[in-house]
């Protein structure tokens, strides 16, 4: 698991270096927003207690608290664990107007955001992020 080091300002990294923290496949997704085959990620359906951290650099974005089954085949989540922990942008890619979601620590593709779908949360978002851009850090209990 990568953790967080406050003296590293990972949004200087070069593409090298990411190549050399990420495996191919996380690379794509993190680095090239790139996304995993629905249904196929580690915590699609995970229901363990923690914070889900970025796989890129370790920083906290959201909480198990806020996740829930959407059932779109990626992890779902309502809210991310702090306001500052994700940055959106807008993603004209595909033909289509979307809203991404990236790592405010060191700007990795997450995934993306999706609002007035209708599901029972208290934000009406869905935060559709992709799994191999997580680390879950279960909650020691």
């Amino acid at each position: 698991m990568v953790e967080l080091n406050p003296s590293v300002d990972y949004r200087q990294l070069s593409e090298e270096q990411w190549r050399e923290r990420l495996t191919p496949e996380e690379f794509t997704v993190l680095r090239q927003a790139g996304t995993e085959a629905p249904f196929k990620g580690e915590y699609t359906d995970t229901e363990t207690e923690g914070v889900y951290a970025c796989k890129g650099c370790g920083a906290e974005l959201f909480r198990s608290s806020e996740k829930f089954h959407s059932h779109c085949g990626w992890p779902s989540f309502f809210d991310p664990k702090d306001s500052d922990a994700v940055i959106t942008r807008v993603d004209n890619s595909l033909g289509m107007r979307r809203i991404e979601v990236l790592c405010a620590r060191c700007e990795s593709h997450l995934g993306h955001v999706f609002e007035g779908e209708g599901y029972p949360t208290p934000t009406d978002q869905r935060y559709c992020i992709n799994s191999i851009a997580l680390t879950l850090k279960p909650t020691e209990g």
